[in-house]
C-alpha cells in the first residue's frame, strides 16, 4: 500500500527524492518548502525554489510558511492526516509538535555518514577535510540536530576529482533511491532503527565567504581539497596581478617553488608542499572557462604569482 507522504524540502538536492517517492506510488499530500525570494536579471521577480517548481508540475498543493511554531501551522500540518513526513534540505526547524505529528514519524535524508558532519554544510566539510568517503543516511528526527535514530546508509567514496557539485549530484541520486527503499521497509513495517554512535560527532558549520581565499603555503592535496570544496560556490580564490580569480577545478601536479608562483605555461601552481594544475578558473567579472582559454586572454608574464 502507498504511504500518505508530506514532503519538505527547498533546493535542488530535495528534487530526485520527491519525484522518486512519486514515481514509486506513494501519495504526495502536500509539499512543504520556503518562500520565493527576489531572483532573475534585476533580482525584483520572486523565484520559487526547486522543490516548488517540480511540486507545481505534480499537481501537488504548495506550502511555504514563515513558522511552523503556530498553532494554525500545526493544525494545517495536521490536517493532511499524513502517515510520515519526508525532509530533505528543507531549511526549517520542525518543533516536536510536527515531529510528532504522522503517525509514523518524519524522516530525514542526510548527505553524510552521521553522526559525522551533522549540521548545514556535510558535503562541503567532507570534502575540505580530505574524507574518503561520504553517504547519505535516513535518519527518525528528533528535536536536535541531525541526531536522530538513523535507519538506512549508503556510501560513496570521495576521489580527489570531486567537487561539492559532483558529490551533491551523486548523494542526491542515491539519496533518492535509499529514502524510497525506507518508506518501502516502513509501508511493511519492517525498518529498523539505530541510535547513532557517541564517538566522531563533527559539525559542518555553513560555510563562511571568509574561508574562501585560498592559502597556498598549504600542502597541494589541501589545496585542492579546499578548492574542490568550495566549487562552484562560493568558490576559492585567489589575487592574479591585482585581479580576483575563482579556482574552481584542478589536480595535482609535479613541481615545486614559492607558495603561489606559477611554475609553467599551463597553470601549474605552487603550493607549500607540490603544486597543483588548474584547469578550470573565472576571473571576477566573467564565465567560468578553462585553463587553456583563460591562458590565451591573459598571457602571463615571466615570475607571476597568485597571492
Amino acid at each position: 500500500m502507498p504511504l500518505r507522504l508530506i514532503f519538505m524540502g527547498t533546493p535542488d538536492f530535495s528534487v530526485p527524492t520527491l519525484l522518486e517517492l512519486v514515481a514509486h506510488g506513494h501519495e504526495i499530500v502536500a509539499v512543504y518548502t520556503r518562500a520565493p525570494k527576489p531572483g532573475g536579471r534585476r533580482g525584483l521577480q520572486l523565484q520559487p525554489t526547486p522543490v516548488e517548481e517540480a511540486a507545481r508540475k505534480l499537481g501537488v498543493p504548495v506550502l511555504t510558511p514563515k513558522t511552523l511554531k503556530t498553532q494554525e501551522a500545526l493544525d494545517e500540518f495536521r490536517a493532511f492526516e499524513a502517515d510520515a513526513a519526508v525532509v530533505v534540505a528543507y531549511g526549517m526547524i520542525l518543533p516536536q509538535a510536527i515531529l510528532d505529528a504522522p503517525k509514523l514519524g518524519c524522516y530525514n535524508l542526510h548527505a553524510s555518514l552521521l553522526p559525522r558532519w551533522r549540521g548545514a554544510a556535510p558535503i562541503n566539510r567532507a570534502i575540505m577535510a580530505g574524507d574518503a568517503e561520504s553517504g547519505v543516511m535516513v535518519m527518525k528526527m528528533d528535536v536536535g540536530l541531525d541526531t536522530g535514530d538513523v535507519a538506512m546508509a549508503e556510501r560513496l567514496a570521495i576521489t580527489d576529482s570531486m567537487t561539492a557539485l559532483d558529490l551533491h549530484d551523486r548523494l542526491s541520486r542515491l539519496g533518492a533511491d535509499l529514502m524510497v527503499r525506507a518508506m518501502a521497509a516502513l509501508d511493511r513495517g519492517g525498518l529498523q532503527l539505530k541510535k547513532q554512535s557517541a564517538d566522531g560527532v563533527s559539525y559542518a558549520a555553513k560555510i563562511d565567504k571568509a574561508e574562501a581565499r585560498i592559502d597556498w603555503r598549504k600542502p597541494a592535496r589541501e589545496v585542492l581539497r579546499h578548492i574542490h570544496g568550495l566549487s562552484p560556490f562560493p568558490g576559492a580564490w585567489a589575487e592574479l596581478e591585482n585581479a580576483r580569480v575563482k579556482i574552481l577545478r584542478c589536480e595535482l601536479a609535479q613541481g615545486a617553488g614559492e607558495p603561489g608562483a606559477v611554475l609553467d605555461d599551463q597553470l601549474t601552481i605552487a603550493c607549500g608542499e607540490g603544486a597543483i594544475r588548474i584547469i578550470e578558473l573565472q576571473r571576477e567579472g566573467k564565465g567560468r572557462m578553462q585553463a587553456a582559454d583563460f591562458l590565451r586572454g591573459v598571457p602571463l608574464k615571466a615570475g607571476a604569482k597568485f597571492t
